[in-house]
């Protein structure tokens, strides 16, 4: 059910209330540069081939919502991660994770904002179906297990190319590589985790992985603000604000949605509902406004492409450039053997050629200006691993469906996960402000 606008304007607005120190000095009422409505804007929507950016600017009360969203960052993980002078920042980590794992009531002298980050996190929305989430999860680790790992970089940079999005990331170092690969690994390892089973229970590790997301988030959000030198509030509005987490959350629904449309169809199946649910708790669970959390293909479609329109264009080479590069040329894995060597070989190039298809409409002489060349080599391999990785998730697919072998592979698909989460290492969530450095945009 959608929020009326002046609720959540009031819910924008009282941030300055709930932490003055942070956002006293943000104007609420005046839209940053980065909120784009006019009709000759370039806006991010223009990335995407056929859309009618005009459609997506004709409801003037979701362009009232969005408009606010623009500038919500997480009142209740900001007001935890703020506590970082009084506790410190490994204090402050390690009572997020024990009240993870044993229950705010086990840690010692809780403070009331890590007790309301908990108790957000534990109330149920109304449309949430448990069943349903371990539906999709079930589905999800097909893909997981076998496809995810060849797409997860390609997908992790498309977030780069536009400098009103991507300067958060630019600011906490991301910039070098080794930064930029874990980044990357921790990304992998939340969407890995959470499609395990019963991973998003209470103390599943998928609960745990998206509390430790959201207070990465956040102590981004308190660390840059606490620097007036470092971030421009006037041009780029609301560092990491929740509408700009929506994609990364509901990207595999919005590229269903789409497919669901293009059938004809105006419904998801049993199936298709399932990998949703999945994917809306998840964003919940990260803090997303529930009304950003449309459960129909038309919906999320449209929720999606009016966030787009309305979010202003700008391809930045030192912000958007630096962080494709150093993405793209990160090493994921250490594995020195011969099988490692050419997984990471065959990695590169599928992750370069479905980031152009995905994400730059196959535009390959816009990928090389932005410094992801694509070669007729790379093409080969991408065309020679996605067909091993289809006859492999096909035959799962097969398996799935009898009664015997489903639990059986479902089992094997766990265990390659397993390793998979093993063979990144293990996923810190947080974010050193020592390593921050200004990034402006010019």
């Amino acid at each position: 059910m959608n929020s009326d606008v002046s609720t959540i304007a009031r819910r924008v607005r009282g941030q300055a209330d709930a932490l003055p120190d942070l956002f006293g000095r943000f104007d609420f009422d005046k839209a940053p540069e980065r909120w784009a409505p006019e009709a000759d804007a370039v806006s991010e929507l223009g990335r995407v081939r056929g859309a009618d950016r005009a459609a997506y600017l004709e409801d003037a009360e979701l362009l009232a919502r969005i408009r606010e969203y623009t500038m919500l960052g997480d009142r209740t993980g900001d007001a935890y991660a703020a506590l970082m002078p009084r506790y410190g920042f490994q204090r402050t980590v390690a009572m997020l994770v024990e009240a993870c794992d044993r229950g705010v009531a086990a840690v010692e002298d809780a403070p009331p904002e890590l007790a309301a980050l908990i108790h957000e996190m534990e109330q149920k929305p109304t449309w949430l179906d448990m069943e349903l989430v371990e539906e999709g999860a079930a589905y999800e680790r097909n893909a997981t297990a076998n496809l995810s790992p060849f797409l997860i970089r390609g997908a992790f940079i498309a977030t780069f190319l536009n400098k009103y999005s991507a300067l958060p990331m630019a600011l906490t170092g991301t910039l070098g590589h080794g930064t930029a690969a874990r980044r990357v690994k921790e990304t992998a390892t939340f969407f890995a985790t959470t499609a395990l089973p019963g991973a998003l229970g209470r103390f599943g590790p998928g609960f745990k992985a998206a509390a430790m997301v959201r207070l990465m988030h956040s102590m981004v959000r308190v660390n840059v603000l606490s620097r007036p030198d470092m971030w421009d509030a006037e041009t780029y509005g609301m560092p990491i604000p929740q509408l700009d987490q929506m994609p990364a959350g509901l990207i595999p629904v919005y590229f269903l949605s789409q497919e669901v449309l293009a059938k004809g169809r105006t419904r998801f199946n049993r199936l298709e509902r399932g990998r949703v649910e999945l994917a809306r708790y998840r964003c919940y669970l990260l803090g997303l406004p529930e009304d950003l959390l449309a459960d129909t293909p038309q919906e999320i479609v449209r929720i999606w492409r009016t966030r787009s329109a309305t979010l202003r264009y700008e391809y930045d080479d030192r912000v958007c450039g630096g962080l494709l590069r150093a993405t793209m040329e990160a090493e994921l894995s250490a594995d020195p053997s011969p099988k490692g060597r050419v997984k990471r070989r065959l990695e590169r190039s599928v992750s370069r050629v479905f980031f152009v298809k995905a994400f730059l409409s196959g535009d390959e002489e816009r990928a090389a200006d932005v410094g992801v060349p694509v070669s007729r080599r790379d093409h080969l391999i991408y065309g020679a691993t996605m067909l091993a990785v289809a006859g492999r998730m096909a035959a799962y697919r097969a398996a799935s469906r009898l009664p015997v072998v489903r639990h059986l592979a479902d089992r094997r698909l766990v265990r390659r996960i397993e390793r998979q989460l093993a063979g990144y290492g293990r996923a810190e969530f947080t974010t050193d402000s020592a390593h921050y450095r200004p990034a402006t945009a010019s």
